[in-house]
């Protein structure tokens, strides 16, 4: 496990450091860009608010094998008469994920009818923000910005953006190669992110299919990112100063990323989506809560994977993974959470997988823990390495 880990899995800390710096000059040029060419008088349209939030494994410490994928959320300005409406997620494809419409306010003003006509369709009597409109528009916006940006920026890097219907931009960063040391092409999911305040966010789900009802086009879902960067600092604060509980998510991640090349489609899939890295990093969260964080010293590193991998085993066999900051009422009054969070309904994470396919990532989940040393031999070796995808 440890030669698994530092030869396969661990960033070195200069590479990553230049890596989110750079990405970071990059993606303050787009957006402040974005912003000025975005402004105009009166509250009738969309535009960006001018800042931008690190999110993701990147900012967390737990990346693993390449710094060449970051997410960023950026805040977008809205209208002051849209209300976020909680509600349940009955369409398919959104269980297990807390999501919320945002609701024109009754008696809403004439004045206002371009921006509900450009961003938000009908819904039982009322104008809900869709997510769908809201994308187009944002990965349009920063498109006409590019060519400004790219000039600017033509002497450190060459960008370009892409993107899928559905999904955000990715801003694509390949630095010149006299102006860094670290010379990897880099791939910048860019969020566009509703601010509900107290550092919360609603982001777009992802694409249910031909199938979904027009109606998940209005849901949005919740991004904590920011509660849990906090968390993490917290721990870091009461953990032993060589505390293992990153690295044992960062050895889980790379096991189940092994075991994913030997499984055949449709199980494959199912087998990433079921282990999420979100999965894996809200059971080390709950776990770590369990028992004393002097528990969690790199001498024990072995015996803590192992205890994760059988809570993960035990939450599949339950079909109950809950998330770890809605409606948790067993948390740190250190965290502060907003009252948002306190208030939510809990939300069961694995409600939106079949109970045959949890027990069968469940049984493959330990085959994988018992089998790891011979796993990390076979698929580890060039023939069976795939290149990591773009975000």
């Amino acid at each position: 496990l440890e030669s698994f880990y530092e030869r396969q899995l661990r960033l070195s800390p200069h590479v990553l450091g230049h890596s989110k710096a750079h990405v970071g000059r990059v993606v303050a040029e787009l957006v402040r860009a974005a912003k000025a060419q975005g402004l105009q008088p009166g509250p009738l349209a969309l535009s960006l608010r001018g800042d931008f939030v690190r999110v993701g494994s990147a900012y967390e410490q737990h990346k693993v094998r390449s710094p060449d994928c970051f997410d960023i959320l950026v805040p977008l300005r809205l209208p002051p008469h849209l209300e976020p409406q909680p509600r349940r997620a009955d369409g398919p494809g959104t269980d297990g994920a807390f999501v919320c419409g945002l609701r024109a306010r009754a008696g809403w003003p004439r004045r206002y009818r371009p921006f509900a006509e450009g961003f938000c369709v009908e819904l039982q009597g009322r104008g809900h923000l869709s997510s769908g409109l809201v994308l187009r528009w944002f990965q349009g916006h920063l498109q006409r910005c590019l060519g400004a940006v790219r000039y600017r920026l033509q002497e450190r890097c060459r960008i370009s953006l892409s993107a899928c219907p559905g999904h955000p931009p990715t801003l694509h960063i390949l630095p010149c190669s006299d102006y860094v040391c670290c010379h990897i092409s880099m791939a910048v999911r860019l969020i566009p992110a509703i601010p509900l305040g107290d550092a919360l966010y609603l982001t777009a789900l992802p694409p249910q299919g031909p199938q979904a009802p027009p109606a998940t086009d209005t849901l949005w879902g919740l991004n904590a990112s920011r509660q849990e960067q906090r968390l993490l600092s917290w721990l870091k604060e009461q953990a032993p100063a060589s505390s293992c509980h990153l690295k044992c998510l960062q050895i889980l991640k790379g096991l189940r990323d092994l075991r994913g090349q030997g499984l055949e489609e449709p199980f494959c899939s199912k087998w990433g989506q079921v282990l999420s890295s979100y999965v894996l990093k809200t059971a080390l969260f709950s776990l770590l809560l369990q028992g004393p964080l002097e528990a969690w010293d790199e001498r024990f590193l072995v015996e803590r994977l192992e205890d994760l991998v059988l809570y993960l085993r035990d939450c599949l066999r339950k079909q109950v993974l809950m998330h770890f900051f809605l409606g948790n009422t067993s948390l740190p009054e250190a965290l502060a959470l907003p009252r948002f969070l306190k208030e939510a309904a809990p939300v069961n994470l694995l409600a939106g997988f079949e109970g045959l396919t949890l027990d069968l990532v469940a049984f493959q989940l330990i085959n994988t823990w018992i089998q790891a040393p011979h796993i990390i031999r076979m698929y580890s070796s060039p023939r069976y390495l795939r290149p990591v995808l773009s975000p």
